[in-house]
């Protein structure tokens, strides 16, 4: 594995790689890598001739009172495990380098962005959109790898690939779990033991909503109070949203539910806040589309 700090090396180690024909496979990430992040590098060795991971805390999606400098970051152990993993390159630029004359030009996904995440933390999306759509550009891979876990994230990534006509495919990779269902985040570092016990409601919120609509439930709200319910249970946990919505357009889901849907879960524990979701079939839990 080679790693890489200028967008200038970076892009001739690709086109080198290109040039023998290989396809090339992008993992973004900000680091602080986990076996969710390897389950994506694990698809990308599996699918593509020459894997590139980046690893990049990108300022422009962090609001003013969020944890921007307390984000975890360890780039040797991560370097490791990317290595184990299979990475052919490891791109890990400066914040000087991806915004030499800071965020001048930006990235908008509205139709996607505005709700949820988007108004809880505002101007998220579009620091995630911006800096993908950089990173993208850099690399100029044929397929990127992303999480379920981050559906909204996802769901803006996919539009602005379309929109945008970019030559690339996204692909989305299942959530992985802890043993007792927690979605795996570098953020669960931070639950104490209480928090992170508690943590599991959002888990179990969530199989709740999936069992009751599997047995024949098509009211929306009737799911949403599912949620909701369940979730109530754990005093530790403050609920920033919990909603049943279309799995495409992300509008809030009304009446009986018709298409795809999705339950997404936004909660506090102490100083850490989460975020799950789960689709609603009758299958495997995740399968979500590549495109709008």
């Amino acid at each position: 594995m080679r790693t890489f700090d200028t967008i200038s090396s970076l892009r001739a180690a690709v086109r080198a790689a290109r040039g023998d024909r290989r396809a090339i496979g992008f993992v973004p990430t900000m680091g602080a890598l986990h076996a969710g992040h390897v389950a994506l590098l694990q698809r990308a060795r599996a699918e593509c001739d020459y894997v590139v991971m980046s690893v990049f805390v990108n300022p422009t999606q962090f609001g003013p009172t969020e944890d921007f400098q307390k984000y975890p970051r360890d780039l040797r152990e991560d370097s490791a495990t990317a290595q184990s993993a299979g990475v052919d390159a490891l791109f890990a630029p400066t914040e000087d380098e991806m915004y030499p004359d800071g965020p001048r030009v930006t990235v908008d996904v509205p139709e996607v962005a505005s709700r949820w995440e988007g108004a809880v933390r505002p101007g998220h999306f579009c620091g995630v959109a911006t800096v993908c759509a950089k990173l993208f550009n850099i690399v100029q891979p044929d397929r990127a790898y992303f999480g379920q876990k981050d559906y909204q994230q996802l769901k803006v990534i996919q539009r602005l690939v379309f929109d945008l006509f970019l030559p690339l495919t996204v692909v989305a990779v299942p959530t992985l779990r802890e043993d007792d269902g927690l979605a795996m985040s570098s953020r669960n570092r931070f639950l104490s033991a209480e928090e992170r016990a508690a943590s599991t409601v959002l888990n179990s919120a969530l199989r709740a909503a999936l069992d009751r609509f599997r047995t024949g439930e098509q009211s929306a709200s009737a799911l949403n109070a599912v949620l909701r319910e369940r979730l109530a249970e754990e005093p530790r946990a403050q609920i920033d949203y919990a909603v049943v919505v279309n799995a495409e357009t992300l509008e809030p889901a009304v009446g009986a539910i018709a298409g795809r849907a999705v339950a997404l879960i936004a909660a506090r524990l102490g100083a850490v806040r989460l975020i799950d979701n789960m689709l609603l079939d009758n299958g495997a839990e995740s399968r979500p589309t590549a495109s709008p």
